[in-house]
């Protein structure tokens, strides 16, 4: 069975339950159970039209839940309005759903659920396995997104912003459990870019592949970081890199620059030098000169300066530093770095160590542990 064909039809088969008149709740719980009985039929029992036999389980399924709550008068109006079976309608309700999906009202975390859920077609269990959460946890998590938007009207206009902000979300969260959450994001803003022209959207997918084409580079066999500098880009997917330039430079021509637009130049320009040393770090700092006007992140103005100091010098990088609070993530790390360029490698060692107690993972900890050891030996000789 292609699971990928049945997760892609998910939203437009909610989509038109939705339009039939079923709230976004109970219209999502129907389309996960015609889901989960695709994956038990489908394999011996092929259907014609895939999307229509969607429609029509997930349909039945709205309407026998519907039956069950007679004190909903205007559900049980539904009841005898069920449609016949037959091809699904050709409307796509897929960008509403990502804008109902990334609502203001929502936290972060429900809008990623909610998203992976109802946009995605993943299951409460491969969401909680991708999180590392508990079942249960999970399914309290979507529930409450979902009674939180039940009353946002379906057809009301959405922020794109915001939904590129929760796919970004969830792409950064790489892969963990049975679900590649990183592959999985750029499936849904391929989806997304194919229901709305906008250069962002283009820009975050271009981010998306120019970040995923290094993946196979970034750790070693043991499972530890490999810097960008040090990895083998020989092991780099060049199919995805040159897909990712094709579709930023069609965005950055229509010259409404956006940050997801600035930050794929800033991979497009790492991804173009044949070795760390060939980098063109003059124009990366432009462009984050860019991407700082577009939003004023002390996160960019701290990758800024690191930038800075591989363009113009450790100590011009340190400089850029300075005016930066030191309480930044990762702000220890970056210092650590300038100052063994600056050949400082007794400050340079000593901050590796206070990074590495500030580490946000384990790979991170163990690499930066590494790092301020290795220093330790250099001094030593």
């Amino acid at each position: 069975m292609n699971e990928v064909l049945l997760r892609s039809l998910t939203p437009s088969v909610l989509g038109i339950l939705v339009r039939r008149g079923a709230d976004f709740a109970a219209a999502e719980d129907a389309v996960q159970d015609a889901l989960v009985e695709a994956v038990r039929v489908w394999p011996d029992d092929p259907p014609r039209d895939a999307k229509g036999w969607l429609v029509t389980v997930a349909w039945r399924r709205f309407l026998d839940a519907t039956r069950a709550e007679t004190a909903r008068r205007r559900r049980e109006d539904l009841v005898d309005e069920e449609p016949a079976p037959g091809p699904a309608p050709a409307s796509d309700d897929t960008l509403q759903l990502y804008f109902l999906c990334a609502h203001p009202k929502l936290t972060p975390s429900s809008a990623v659920a909610l998203t992976l859920r109802a946009v995605g077609g993943l299951t409460t269990r491969q969401i909680a396995r991708a999180y590392l959460v508990p079942e249960a946890t999970m399914a309290q998590r979507i529930s409450r997104a979902k009674r939180t938007v039940s009353d946002v009207r379906f057809d009301q206009p959405g922020d794109v912003a915001t939904v590129l902000r929760v796919l970004y979300l969830v792409f950064n969260e790489g892969y963990s459990g049975d679900v590649d959450l990183a592959a999985e994001a750029i499936r849904l803003t391929r989806q997304l870019a194919a229901a709305i022209d906008h250069p962002e959207v283009a820009g975050l997918l271009a981010l998306m592949l120019l970040h995923h084409a290094r993946r196979a580079a970034r750790t070693a066999p043991d499972g530890s970081l490999v810097p960008l500098a040090e990895q083998d880009r020989g092991r780099w997917d060049t199919t995805l890199i040159a897909e990712g330039v094709t579709i930023l430079q069609v965005a950055l021509a229509r010259d409404r620059l956006g940050e997801f637009q600035a930050q794929a130049a800033i991979a497009a320009l790492h991804a173009d030098a044949p070795t760390a040393e060939e980098t063109d770090w003059v124009q990366i700092v432009e462009w984050y000169d860019e991407l700082v006007g577009l939003t004023d992140s002390p996160i960019v103005r701290l990758n800024r300066a690191v930038a800075v100091g591989e363009a113009d010098g450790p100590r011009a990088g340190l400089a850029a530093l300075a005016v930066l609070e030191d309480s930044l993530p990762r702000y220890t790390a970056v210092a650590a770095y300038l100052h063994e360029r600056d050949g400082d490698l007794k400050t340079a060692a000593r901050l590796y160590a206070e990074a590495a107690l500030k580490a946000p993972s384990l790979a991170e900890r163990d690499h930066l542990t590494r790092q301020a050891a290795r220093l330790n030996a250099r001094r030593s000789r």
